[in-house]
């Protein structure tokens, strides 16, 4: 193998790596060629390779796209097994799990019910009972669940808090609507996981561009105090055009709650972030509160707390607004 493989100066991979660049691999197709896992490590650490799955990689210039999801599904998917979940949303939507960044986790793949479960270090098996029309095919003998029957087993399955951004996902995907939706939860009923589908499915909204948005709409909707909150609010500028779109408030008030995901919002992008809400406050006279991850998952979730108190403080704004606002 090519010395420069190693080389941090490298700007991307080429010809000379020993596996394809224009598809995905696995660790034992890297060991195979002689990539042992602290090579494989090292070339995550410096972004020449990618993370796809757990066990499946790829050069970090190959887009991802459905092809390369299902590319990347079949080589730890076993014939006649069916990606469900989260791994199922993530091939439709290309969005995963909130907090997957943190922990690659395995794939959700299952059998039919009476098939067995699956024995992969790589997956999350079980059985589970599938009509025809929930699946679709893959490869070979490899299927998913439709993105209506994923977005009914999130709802089912998932903690709320995270089922939420599932299922939005797959609405913004377009393939069934919020009706369609809502519509098909019956056929669950006395099945694991209905109780939670029936109250969850009329809260998925398509508008929510992330799972950490939906996660704070749904902390939002658990306090029957607080008033209702509009999503993509636009704050249009004297022309009329769209300045800014805040994640979700209450454009009477002026208040917006906003998510910045750490993916998307770090040291990097915090000077962007910080003259947009100060224009937000100082031109616009909104109220804007920011919501991290330990505000919406986990034991430290505190945002209804901040919510209440966000409102709280744009209510009292509202009298010292100049009179010509």
């Amino acid at each position: 193998m090519s010395h420069s493989v190693f080389q941090p100066t490298l700007p991307l991979l080429d010809n000379t790596f020993p596996l394809p660049i224009d598809r995905p691999f696995t660790a034992a197709q890297a060991r195979e060629v002689g990539l042992d896992a602290r090579t494989l490590r090292r070339l995550v650490d410096v972004a020449l390779v990618r993370r796809v799955l757990r066990g499946v990689y790829a050069a970090a210039q190959l887009p991802d796209s459905h092809a390369v999801r299902t590319q990347a599904l079949a080589l730890v998917a076993p014939a006649g097994s069916v990606v469900t979940d989260w791994s199922a949303c993530w091939l439709w939507t290309g969005i995963h799990r909130p907090n997957a960044h943190r922990e690659v986790t395995p794939v959700s793949l299952f059998r039919t019910s009476g098939d067995g479960r699956l024995r992969n270090p790589h997956v999350l098996s079980g059985e589970r009972m599938v009509a025809a029309e929930d699946l679709v095919p893959l490869t070979g003998r490899l299927f998913v669940t439709t993105p209506l029957r994923t977005a009914w087993d999130l709802g089912r399955f998932a903690p709320p808090v995270i089922a939420l951004g599932g299922m939005d996902a797959l609405l913004r995907h377009g393939s069934f609507s919020e009706e369609v939706l809502v519509g098909g939860v019956e056929r669950f009923r006395r099945q694991r996981g209905v109780v939670q589908l029936r109250w969850l499915a009329p809260m998925a909204n398509g508008a929510s561009e992330s799972c950490g948005e939906s996660g704070l709409r749904f902390h939002w909707v658990q306090c029957p105090d607080l008033p209702t909150p509009e999503l993509q609010i636009p704050v249009l500028g004297s022309d009329g055009s769209e300045l800014f779109r805040i994640d979700l408030g209450v454009r009477e008030l002026r208040f917006g709650a906003e998510y910045d995901g750490e993916r998307w919002h770090d040291a990097s992008t915090a000077s962007s972030d910080a003259s947009r809400r100060s224009r937000l406050d100082q031109e616009f006279r909104w109220v804007i509160e920011v919501f991290r991850r330990m505000n919406i998952y986990g034991a430290t979730a505190d945002a209804g707390v901040k919510l209440r108190e966000g409102l709280r403080r744009a209510r009292i704004r509202l009298g010292d607004r100049p009179p010509y606002d």
